[in-house]
């Protein structure tokens, strides 16, 4: 409806998801840490596989790809407490990620769900990404588009409720959330840049942007290529000393381009 001098546009009904997430995203005691990680090597890599053999692969995937490894190796990193007070640790890493698909003729995020993350290699992950991209309809979460429509007929209390309840059993947070999280906000713009999300999940991995700067390798001073991460924690469950081993554990995976190696040697 056009008004005199401003214009009036229904409120996206799907916006109500993204305001429950913020609620309960702040109910949390998540704790933030800013990463610097040098992927000069690993972009240069994945450059020279994209060249080599023609397909697509990305720096999400492989971030994925790294962080089922790395959450692998400490199951406790994506921990729920259930209703008991007990912290179950499951053996697959479901990770999260965010892929935009058009609804109610708008562009809106939706999560898609990779899982097992830890038990797929790097070209079974970029595959999945790259299908869903093209086939969001293909997606767990977009079968489940009319539940998610009835969940929107109700009042914000009634839908505070449900959460709560699914809160209260792992089992179901992964089957509908997956257990870990990652958000790309550097994909929309260049530059150095770091996100600090709302989040429910107990391990939530945001990417930032890339950024040159001069860096010290192999005892030079050279043009380095860097990628601002937050690791996002629910401190009611990791402890800071865990995280940061975590942290650079996970890191060191990416910096050194885990995986790629082999999949050059894949590629010829």
């Amino acid at each position: 409806m056009k008004q005199h001098n401003y214009e009036v546009i229904p409120f996206p009904k799907l916006r109500s998801l993204i305001i429950d997430t913020g609620r309960i995203g702040r109910r949390k005691h998540t704790v933030h840490g800013l990463l610097e990680v040098d992927v000069t090597e690993t972009r240069r890599q994945i450059r020279q596989y994209r060249v080599k053999t023609g397909r697509p692969l990305s720096l999400t995937a492989f971030i994925v790809f790294c962080l089922g490894r790395a959450v692998d190796e400490n199951k406790q990193m994506h921990a729920y407490r259930n209703w008991r007070n007990q912290l179950i640790l499951f053996d697959q890493v479901d990770v999260s990620i965010l892929i935009e698909i058009a609804f109610e003729n708008r562009k809106f995020p939706f999560s898609h769900i990779i899982r097992a993350a830890n038990k797929k290699n790097l070209q079974e992950i970029e595959a999945e990404i790259h299908s869903i991209q093209n086939h969001p309809e293909k997606s767990e979460s977009f079968q489940r588009k009319q539940m998610v429509q009835r969940l929107l007929l109700l009042p914000a209390f009634m839908r505070d409720l449900i959460y709560w309840f699914t809160s209260q059993s792992p089992h179901l947070v992964k089957k509908y959330l997956g257990t870990v999280a990652v958000s790309a906000v550097g994909m929309f713009g260049e530059g150095r840049s770091w996100g600090i999300p709302l989040t429910s999940y107990t391990l939530n991995i945001t990417l930032g942007g890339v950024t040159k700067k001069p860096g010290v390798a192999h005892r030079k001073i050279a043009v380095r290529e860097y990628l601002g991460i937050t690791i996002s924690v629910d401190h009611d469950i990791i402890d800071g000393a865990p995280a940061a081993r975590f942290a650079q554990h996970f890191k060191k995976l990416i910096e050194r381009g885990y995986g790629l190696d082999f999949l050059h040697e894949g590629a010829c």
